[in-house]
């Protein structure tokens, strides 16, 4: 056994978690995302929910598509999010009149408020990050350019 292994490591060096872009990646991903959860707990919010507040804060109202699409995920995840924001408080839904299959959504008052209650929340997490703002600025450019 210990010999099949040892020709896999030479013979399939491409398969080795050390030579993968994907996996620091997947593990940075998971380490930031969990950063913000000192932060958001107390409020009652996931990441997700943080990020999605971040399109309303800056559009005010949208339909669900195109919050879909801002946050790069398929409506199944996003629904369910919505809907438990909108028992929350946070947001109203309403379909399109001229086609129901749209839903916009927009923040009331007390989404709005939320705001206020976590302006602090991205320095907070930044003072964590190991990196210059020069070196944050770089790393944004490259994952923007992947994505």
């Amino acid at each position: 056994m210990d010999e099949i292994a040892v020709t896999t490591a030479e013979n399939y060096p491409q398969l080795l978690l050390e030579n993968q872009l994907c996996f620091p990646l997947y593990a940075a991903a998971r380490r930031v995302v969990n950063a913000y959860t000192p932060y958001l707990k107390p409020l009652g919010l996931t990441y997700t929910q943080y990020v999605a507040f971040m399109c309303l804060w800056e559009q005010g109202e949208m339909y669900v598509g195109d919050l879909c699409a801002r946050l790069r995920l398929d409506n199944g995840t996003v629904t369910p999010l919505v809907k438990r924001m909108e028992q929350e408080g946070y947001l109203t839904r309403c379909r399109c009149r001229e086609d129901e299959r749209m839903v916009k959504i927009r923040l009331t008052e007390k989404g709005w408020t939320l705001r206020d209650a976590v302006k602090d929340v991205p320095a907070g997490v930044g003072c964590g990050m190991p990196l210059t703002p020069e070196e944050a600025a770089a790393l944004q450019a490259l994952l923007i350019k992947i994505l």
